[in-house]
């Protein structure tokens, strides 16, 4: 249970009545509001008085005009900014029996200064001034009891404060206005508890700071502490007050206590009954959890004495129909999706959440880092000082919170550093995101050699920001390599990628149309409704706290035993559940494509403590070679799963049959030579060795124009994979095609001799040519099946490189492929997927715009087999072998092509694929995996087609 001084309104009063009774004036998130009367100064239905749901962000309920902050940064009261003012009313009673109560309004949240009056009159002197903190006005002198009450709230979305805007408006994030956390009323015992500071420690020692709220005499405080089942936990701790103080501090000690860590989120209670005269006058429980966190300088961050590393990532608070305006399942569903991608830690980026937010955290287990606002402009020392108050009192007794954040890139006002302590009596360590500060260095971004660099230094390295995720780039391109450098370094803290979700909003004056503000928004891992993007796995994978190291590909003498490494921190690998599955599969050449289980079950559990390694073994059957892949998934005690992991059972061929029928038939004209097998008819064009057409039972398919050599790297690449200064800005997002060694002489694709000839009852053409591509066969067998033999050769740097044909993106209708999926990769994203046979429709989406996910386009790995459905009929192609990707047309970037332009392929059979940069940094500064390949020697590739209409 969380903090208990928020009850349910009037349950129980003679039996609680030392309890803190609650009435909301509001709903208590999206989907639960109360409407309130309202009228907006400016922009849409602004001047009249109508309803609006509160809580609520206004722009979503119709009112006023949005306003993205970047576009004002650095301008405390700019010229055009959206600063409507929103006026609130709304009618209570309240109960008479509150008469003898001390009773205060609460709000949660609301953007931005904030006026309250109650029956006409001001709750305060001053407006309340900053939007993500919790503030209360005691009002008991203000009510009258028993009949209706008016509330009156005036909210300008804009501040009179230049420093709150500079901290927290003029930002990369939608600003919004209006009432947008719940608001309620407390009634209080007249000798009450105002809050506690608790302090729960790995060793059992607990103090607290019970503040009351006002100076009191003949008091004291008891404490216990219960466990989950509700089971008092030691003794009863006491302290009587002193007369006329208004703090009682309590201190104890817990023996056999279960730590709180991400992995073990044990939690207890703490019952705390404030007592006057030795009667009870008022209780409350908080959620506690014991641990200890520490900055050991120069070495790294510690829980309850273990190193731990954040595997985290940044979060805001936000959905695209409610704006900030959240609820207690969306903040739930945030933190079990973030777990879900085996993430430890989640930054608050760029202000404190919502509470339910933190309760998940506790619950579930996440190390958070919450953050004060301050985007890159800071608060004022009198408006900071309030607000850290708000903040740290708020949110203090949150095992989860291991770390304050003063602000963000600059926007720490260094005044503010000791406030923290102030009020946390655990003394949380305070970071400056983007700035060493505590022997914590947080920058920002750092390329791949910059990382290196850094961990050269003495302070512990932990960028609160790194591999910003735009579109399909950064998060997990090129992650494996950051990740293997941070995990492996002595003085790494771990790191928070940027970001978890697109805060694209769904704009009520566009009729639901999601705007990510260009490529501004539009930087998650998942998309703004929480669609999962390929980085999404890949993170996952490389972040699963239980590894298995074999190679991807079984020897045909292995012997079942797997090497299993345990990356958990706290937590054993016989806590985990084991499971394998033995799968063969077929091809739509043989009947009908099918996903066939030979065998699976459960395994015993390798008994491997933290950060050591040890043995799986799988008791595999005689006829484990007849699959064609072993799978092994892992779950954790939660049921959750960490990963499953796919291991090819050989080197298996090609299954191709060819089933002879009676001969093909040839016929050669000047121009081209015609084959005709079964059905199926393909025109070779005489003086390109290309295909030209197909016709399958009468019908044309559109394939064309291949096999065609696609030759491309970075348009600021030499010819040895050096980077020309001399090339303009943007030049390293463009991929060029080049055509041969001098890229003078167009030497890709100059036929030298062309000939066919009927052998066995088959037709086979066979092409020469002087250049990158050598030689092209293709042998047309009596049942129309084709197979196609090609030979190039380059030698040099290369960032895409292989075959393609043409076929029209408007006939294509889906596809079906066995192989890596369903996501596609690049060549510094290959985790992430699985083998499997996977099939999905044809779509485009624009990154940033539409969210189409896994998305039909792109390149994918480990391929055997493709089927494309089109409008015109069935394209199957069938890879000889698995080391070459499927292409399958090119990518899309979003409009402003901040990642890549690549040269369109069709569908292509690619030994090169590009790798994919991020925002901030281009691919040659973000590790091994995303230089360019170095080609060399002769490439011989077959593949088979099949037309079926």
């Amino acid at each position: 249970m969380y903090k208990s001084a928020y009850m349910l309104a009037f349950l129980g009063w003679s039996m609680l009545a030392q309890n803190t009774e609650i009435q909301y004036l509001s709903g208590k998130g999206y989907q639960d509001t109360k409407e309130w009367e309202f009228k907006v100064s400016d922009g849409r239905k602004s001047g009249e008085w109508s309803t609006i749901n509160v809580p609520s962000v206004w722009e979503q309920e119709g009112f006023g005009k949005y306003q993205y902050g970047i576009r004002f940064y650095g301008k405390p009261f700019p010229e055009g900014i959206a600063d409507e003012v929103g006026y609130y009313k709304y009618k209570f009673t309240v109960p008479k029996s509150w008469e003898s109560k001390r009773i205060k309004i609460v709000f949660d949240g609301s953007m931005t200064d904030t006026k309250v009056r109650i029956n006409g009159r001001s709750t305060s002197d001053d407006e309340h001034q900053g939007a993500f903190y919790r503030f209360k006005y005691e009002i008991t002198d203000l009510l009258k009891y028993g009949k209706e009450n008016l509330l009156e709230v005036t909210v300008s979305k804009e501040s009179k404060n230049a420093s709150v805007n500079l901290a927290e408006r003029r930002a990369d994030y939608w600003n919004f206005g209006g009432i947008f956390r719940p608001v309620f009323l407390e009634a209080l015992p007249a000798t009450h508890m105002d809050y506690t500071s608790l302090k729960a420690e790995a060793d059992g020692e607990f103090q607290a700071n019970v503040f009351l709220g006002s100076a009191a005499n003949n008091t004291s405080v008891e404490i216990n502490v219960l466990d989950q089942r509700g089971k008092k936990v030691g003794a009863t701790i006491k302290a009587n007050g002193i007369n006329g103080a208004d703090k009682i501090h309590l201190e104890g000690q817990f023996d056999d206590i279960k730590q709180w860590t991400a992995e073990t989120p044990n939690l207890y209670t703490a019952e705390i009954k404030l007592l006057e005269n030795g009667k009870v006058v008022h209780q409350l429980t908080e959620t506690i959890g014991f641990r200890t966190i520490e900055i050991r300088k120069g070495d790294g961050i510690y829980v309850n004495g273990q190193r731990v590393l954040m595997k985290g990532v940044n979060r805001h608070s936000f959905w695209p129909e409610s704006g900030r305006t959240l609820n207690k399942e969306l903040n739930y569903a945030d933190v079990r999706l973030i777990k879900e991608m085996n993430m430890n830690a989640v930054r608050l980026s760029h202000y404190p959440p919502d509470p339910e937010f933190l309760q998940a955290c506790d619950e579930l287990g996440l190390y958070v880092m919450d953050e004060l606002c301050g985007w890159h402009g800071h608060y004022d020392d009198a408006v900071g000082k309030k607000l850290v108050k708000e903040m740290v009192t708020r949110d203090l007794n949150h095992p989860s919170i291991i770390f304050w954040s003063n602000g963000n890139e600059g926007g720490w006002n260094t005044n503010l550093d000791n406030q923290f302590d102030v009020w946390d009596l655990q003394k949380r360590p305070v970071l400056h995101p983007q700035q060493e500060h505590n022997g914590v260095e947080t920058m920002h971004y750092r390329s791949y050699g910059e990382t290196l660099e850094y961990f050269r230094d003495d302070n512990i390295f932990m960028p609160t920001e790194y591999l910003h995720g735009l579109y399909d780039g950064g998060h997990g391109a090129g992650f494996d390599d950051y990740w293997e450098v941070m995990r492996k370094h002595p003085r790494s803290g771990g790191g928070y990628l940027w970001v978890f979700a697109d805060e694209g909003i769904a704009r009520t004056d566009q009729d639901g149309r999601i705007d990510n503000q260009g490529n501004y928004g539009a930087d998650g891992i998942v998309g703004p409704h929480h669609e999962k993007e390929g980085s999404f796995f890949t993170v996952k994978e490389v972040w699963s706290p239980v590894m298995i190291m074999e190679k991807p590909e079984l020897p045909t003498d292995f012997d079942g035993i797997f090497t299993i490494e345990n990356r958990y921190d706290f937590t054993n690998t016989n806590t985990c559940t084991f499971e394998y599955e033995l799968v063969s599969f077929t091809s739509p050449l043989n009947g009908k494509a099918e996903r066939k289980t030979i065998k699976k079950g459960s395994l015993k559990a390798p008994n491997i403590a933290p950060h050591q390694k040890g043995e799986l073994k799988v008791n595999l059957p005689i006829n484990w070679q007849d699959a064609d892949v072993l799978y092994i998934k892992v779950t954790n005690a939660e049921g959750e799963e960490l990963w499953t992991w796919d291991f090819v059972c050989d080197s298996k061929k090609s299954k191709v049959r060819n089933a002879i029928s009676v001969d093909a038939d040839l016929d050669e004209t000047d121009n081209e030579f015609k084959i005709s097998a079964n059905g199926t008819e393909v025109s070779i064009d005489k003086s390109s060795g290309k295909l030209t057409k197909v016709i399958q039972n009468g019908n044309i398919i559109s394939l064309t124009n291949g096999p065609k050599i696609i030759m491309a790297r970075r348009s600021d690449r030499t010819l040895d994979g050096t980077i020309d200064p001399k090339f303009l800005k943007g030049e390293d997002r463009i991929y060029k095609e080049f055509a041969c060694w001098d890229e003078e002489v167009n030497c890709s694709e100059n036929l030298l001799d062309i000939s066919a000839k009927k052998e066995n009852g088959n037709v086979i053409v066979e092409a020469n040519y002087h250049g990158i591509l050598q030689k092209v066969i293709w042998t047309v067998y009596t049942d129309g099946l084709i197979q196609l033999d090609y030979e190039y050769e380059y030698n040099g740097v290369v960032d895409l490189a292989g075959v393609y044909f043409d076929y029209p993106e408007e006939k294509m209708k889906a596809k079906k492929w066995l192989g890596d999926g369903p996501y596609r990769v690049w060549q510094n994203r290959l985790k992430g997927t699985m083998l499997d046979i996977w099939e999905n429709d044809y779509n485009d989406p624009i990154p940033g715009e539409s969210f189409n996910y896994p998305e039909f386009k792109g390149y994918f790995n480990n391929w055997q087999w493709a089927e494309f459905t089109t409008e015109e009929g069935n394209i199957y192609i069938e890879n000889k072998d698995t080391d070459t990707y499927l292409g399958v047309y090119s990518p899309r970037d979003g409009r402003d092509a901040l990642l890549y332009t690549i040269p369109s392929t069709g569908i292509a059979v690619l030994d090169v694929i590009p790798p994919a940069r991020n925002k901030v940094n281009a691919t040659d500064l973000i590790g091994p995996s995303s230089q360019p390949k170095w080609l060399s020697g002769l490439q011989k590739r077959t593949v088979y087609l099949k037309f079926k209409k």
